[in-house]
């Protein structure tokens, strides 16, 4: 084989190996269809699994400011960004921003209103004001593997 056809057969390889690996998302849509992600479903209704954590809370993406002796949530990016109606020109109009969430870990159970958006947790993770946590765990135990939560 020559050389410029073994060129032309890499550059082929190559070309159709990258294809293979490009990703097209699909666009979120109001409807009460779950969310495609990654290859894995995201669906807003049901019980949901994920760890939970706490953060110093203030200004949060649904444009509140919030203290931390209250009841309040932040539900991972991916939830927040694809939240079905969410229009990403403005996150304080979120409709996923007021909701209520109850979680339990534990046998411990606190009800929540989400009100910012965490950048550091899995699509089911949740980061909670310290009230919050405190209702669920200690804050010396840092982190609730296996916390269960659904919508209200």
């Amino acid at each position: 084989m020559s050389p410029s056809i073994l060129h032309t057969f890499f550059l082929l390889a190559l070309a159709i190996s990258c294809a293979l690996c490009i990703a097209v998302p699909r666009q979120a849509s109001a409807s009460s269809e779950p969310l495609l992600l990654l290859e894995k479903r995201l669906t807003v209704s049901g019980t949901h699994t994920g760890q939970g954590t706490f953060y110093e809370v203030g200004l949060g993406a649904c444009g509140k400011n919030d203290e931390d002796g209250e009841l309040v949530v932040a539900v991972s990016h991916t939830l927040f960004d694809e939240y079905p109606g969410h229009n990403a020109e403005n996150p304080n109009a979120n409709p996923v921003c007021g909701k209520k969430i109850k979680a339990t870990y534990k046998n411990k159970s606190v009800t929540t209103k989400v009100v910012d958006r965490c950048t550091g947790c899995a699509p089911y993770d949740l980061d909670f004001s310290p009230a919050a946590f405190k209702k669920l765990a200690s804050e010396s135990v840092g982190r609730l593997s296996g916390l269960k939560w659904s919508f209200e």
